[in-house]
């Protein structure tokens, strides 16, 4: 997928949403979760592949527990910038609702193979180094099914494997502190959070700082981050 869907689907003059920019050739590792209460409450999970932002909307929402395995339909790519995204697209627009920053972080590629080839295999595995989200995950494309976007999503068994996970459980801004409704209420930060994230003039921020490059597969942890159904009409 390209940019240009993302932007044909869009009227930047009626959404904060940030427009597109050339795809950033330089490898990055970003990933993040966005919770999207649209037409349904559903999460958009997002990892930076080929300049870009990689992105299946999951219903369920990501999970901890290895015994289970959620929907996840693949979407048009969004720009990198897009993962600092937080905010409320107004009604009449693709998507309105609001949108919260759930988690974000870094990633590892496993397996050798870089990810747009393991994407076009249909078999897409990664380690997540998130404030919510850790450890060994995978994509899997469930081929000959429907419209073809059709993925599930999985927690592997590891240290961070948690049988029972509960993702409402944790129905947070990592950016903000807020929740849904203090979002789509337009509220402030929560104080617990830097005084500057998720303020009422604030509609997204621009892209995190570079990270370094990353390789296939990687044994390094990356640092901590600082504490501061098909149908559904993705974010």
């Amino acid at each position: 997928m390209a940019l240009e869907e993302y932007a044909r689907k869009r009227r930047f003059d009626a959404t904060p949403e940030p427009a597109p920019k050339d795809a950033d050739t330089e490898a990055g590792n970003y990933f993040c979760v966005q919770r999207h209460d649209a037409t349904r409450l559903h999460y958009d999970f997002r990892l930076e592949i080929g300049g870009v932002l990689k992105s299946w909307a999951v219903p369920k929402g990501p999970t901890l527990d290895p015994a289970v395995r959620h929907f996840a339909a693949m979407v048009e790519d969004h720009p990198v910038e897009y993962g600092g995204f937080e905010g409320t697209i107004p009604a009449g627009n693709y998507g309105a609702g609001s949108v919260m920053l759930w988690d974000r972080g870094t990633f590892e590629l496993l397996g050798g193979v870089e990810g747009e080839a393991q994407i076009a295999r249909g078999d897409l595995k990664f380690r997540l180094h998130g404030e919510k989200l850790n450890g060994d995950f995978a994509l899997v494309h469930m081929k000959g099914r429907g419209k073809g976007n059709e993925w599930l999503i999985l927690k592997k068994r590891d240290e961070f494997a948690a049988p029972g996970w509960d993702v409402e459980a944790h129905a947070y801004s990592v950016l903000s502190g807020r929740t849904q409704e203090e979002i789509a209420r337009n509220l402030p930060a929560r104080e617990t959070h830097r005084a500057t994230a998720g303020a009422a003039d604030r509609t997204w921020e621009s892209r995190p700082v570079k990270r370094a490059a990353k390789t296939a597969e990687s044994t390094a942890p990356a640092p901590p981050v600082k504490k501061k159904s098909p149908l559904i009409q993705a974010g």
